[in-house]
């Protein structure tokens, strides 16, 4: 569960994406993660960007009446990529919620073929910019060669603390924060991810939540896809647009790929209203009964 950008305190957390980066749970029930999150959330002087919100009881809003709930389908999330049994779990989710008496309407969002360059322009820049602080002076590891002086060092420390995941995503974002390309990328990004922002916005006008699938994929294994960065990072295309736009959000496991890996779905919902993205999610996973667990390694 990923609540409200601004709902749970990020101070003590290594910072990634400032913007981004939000504190949430991964449980094994939707009442866990309802009475987890409740505990975690609250203002927090220490944290600039906590909102003094009252917090819900959010264990409460597990109901298991969505009665009139208006979910939305937006059509932009079915791919031509997206494998057959992807699409059949979300045809089944919307049926699920439909059973327990939702209504289920089909939504634009416009600007969500944007959101992945867009993502993958803000987060390395922000990256670039809070990993700078992993020096070698000021806290944490430090390797100092023979030669160099302190560049050698600096140049060092990040080499040995850095994976090359980490080591790629700073020099994208030090290169679209870089002189003469900050207005062509960074700053173009932002533009359009307020245009993201503002589907959401349009969108939730007439509906209460969205669902859509949590990946276009199953999980892949470890390693596999670092030589081909690409394919890793369209892994994240149904997620973004989300955190883009400071919503929360929740994946619920929902049925199995052929090779017995788990599938999820997605329920998106008003910024501050968790409340309807637990009522939601509690009801698809009862109606999903997902009790898969991994096999012994």
């Amino acid at each position: 569960m990923k609540p409200t950008y601004g709902r749970c305190s990020r101070y003590g957390m290594v910072a990634f994406a400032s913007s981004l980066d939000q504190a949430g749970t991964i449980t094994r029930s939707v009442r866990d993660g309802a009475i987890m999150l409740e505990s975690m959330c609250g203002f927090d002087q220490k944290d600039s960007t906590s909102v003094d919100l009252a917090v819900p009881n959010f264990e409460a809003a597990l109901t298991g009446d969505i009665r009139g709930v208006k979910v939305g389908i937006p059509k932009e999330y079915y791919l031509d990529t997206m494998p057959s049994e992807i699409e059949a779990l979300w045809q089944k989710g919307i049926n699920w919620l439909k059973a327990a008496g939702a209504e289920i309407i089909e939504i634009s969002l416009p600007h969500t073929k944007y959101a992945l360059p867009t993502y993958y322009i803000v987060a390395p820049a922000e990256a670039s910019s809070n990993l700078s602080r992993y020096d070698g002076v000021r806290y944490g590891a430090r390797v100092t060669p023979d030669t160099g002086g302190l560049p050698g060092m600096y140049e060092a420390t990040r080499d040995a603390g850095f994976g090359e995941e980490v080591k790629r995503r700073v020099m994208m974002g030090t290169y679209v924060l870089s002189a003469g390309y900050y207005d062509a990328y960074y700053l173009k990004a932002q533009k359009v991810r307020q245009l993201i922002a503002n589907d959401f916005v349009d969108a939730y006008k007439i509906v209460d939540v969205i669902l859509t699938p949590t990946a276009p994929s199953a999980a892949f294994a470890f390693g596999e896809k670092s030589d081909d960065p690409l394919a890793m990072y369209l892994n994240d295309v149904f997620t973004v647009p989300a955190s883009l736009a400071g919503l929360p959000g929740s994946s619920v496991p929902a049925g199995l790929d052929a090779q017995g890996l788990p599938l999820g779905l997605q329920i998106l919902g008003k910024p501050w209203d968790e409340e309807a993205v637990f009522k939601v999610s509690g009801v698809l996973e009862e109606a999903a009964g997902f009790t898969a667990e991994p096999s012994v390694w």
